[in-house]
């Protein structure tokens, strides 16, 4: 009988590897590689890590072995759930890898724009002697946090650290610690209204593209600050926009956007209350290793006793 395949669509360092081989010992390992190289090995894959659109042809119209595929990013919107589903292959997502990471940029681009530190660099780059008008500090602040999964939670809990009123928004609408008060989805108004700053922490589902429209901004205040980790189609980039030029809402935080990489004439480039950052948010020296050791071997466990994984497995109805 042929042996059972793992491939790996990424680089990884070789004690990583190793480490997945030791976990697999009769299996073939097919790791580190271009895509011209493995072609054949993606025909003949059971498990699939790390998800790229080049592979979709060739997987979904040739393979008939495939069974899990582990995705190297928390968001999925890439990927074509409905094929896999029919194929009745299981998704488990890179969800929780970075919590760390994005926490501490979420408030990177908070403080940053309430220290107006990004002003000041651009004044350091002129060699200029300004106050630039600073005066917010964000302690005792109302933040809101729409989407409380991992991120939003670590997020949640170092807001408390500044003393700050912690509002959620989840789709169960289940309490959580260091969250005060949880709305549903259909109350967000509610949340706008009241929160100083708005963190998006959302994956991009049917239920979250557009999500955020004039609308919503006219209920935001007009001294609020809006940060965007999720997706950037959750946002109408237009309607931002103009919430910006008008002063609807006081500044923004972004680290993704409609269309990446950001097009150069874009107007938040050069905008004096933006921080662009390039979809970075999640970067981490320890990505590797928390998707290995926290998601993928775990749930390797449950699937070679033949039990479904456990770990960030996809829900195909919800599209997370």
């Amino acid at each position: 009988m042929d042996k059972r395949t793992l491939v790996m669509n990424m680089d990884l360092k070789e004690a990583h590897v190793n480490r997945i081989q030791q976990a697999l010992p009769n299996w073939r390992i097919v790791a580190n590689k271009e895509l011209e190289e493995v072609r054949d090995d993606l025909k003949e894959a059971e498990i699939i890590l790390h998800w790229k659109k080049a592979i979709e042809p060739i997987v979904l119209a040739e393979n008939k072995r495939l069974k899990w595929v582990q995705t190297w990013s928390a968001g999925i919107d890439n990927l074509p759930l409905i094929k896999l589903q029919q194929h009745n292959v299981l998704v488990t997502s890179a969800n929780g890898v970075h919590a760390y990471p994005i926490s501490e940029t979420i408030f990177a681009l908070i403080l940053g724009l309430t220290r107006k530190i990004h002003t000041y660099v651009r004044q350091q780059q002129e060699k200029k002697w300004y106050h630039a008008r600073l005066k917010q500090e964000i302690h005792h602040k109302t933040i809101g946090i729409i989407g409380v999964g991992a991120i939003g939670l670590e997020t949640a809990k170092i807001a408390k650290a500044f003393g700050m009123k912690v509002l959620g928004v989840r789709h169960s609408g289940k309490p959580t610690d260091y969250v005060d008060q949880m709305y549903k989805p259909e109350q967000l108004d509610q949340v706008l209204s009241q929160s100083d700053f708005v963190v998006i922490t959302l994956p991009l589902t049917d239920a979250t593209r557009n999500m955020f429209t004039a609308t919503q901004f006219k209920r935001m205040k007009d001294s609020a600050i809006l940060i965007n980790i999720g997706r950037g189609a959750i946002v109408n980039e237009g309607d931002l926009l103009q919430a910006l030029q008008q002063n609807e809402i006081a500044g923004a935080g972004l680290d993704v956007f409609a269309s990446e990489p950001l097009p150069a004439n874009s107007p938040l480039w050069e905008m004096e209350n933006v921080i662009v950052t390039p979809h970075t948010a999640g970067s981490t020296e320890h990505y590797d290793e928390r998707v290995i050791d926290d998601i993928f071997l775990p749930n390797l466990q449950h699937y070679l006793k033949g039990e479904i994984p456990t770990v960030n497995l996809v829900n195909f109805e919800k599209g997370y």
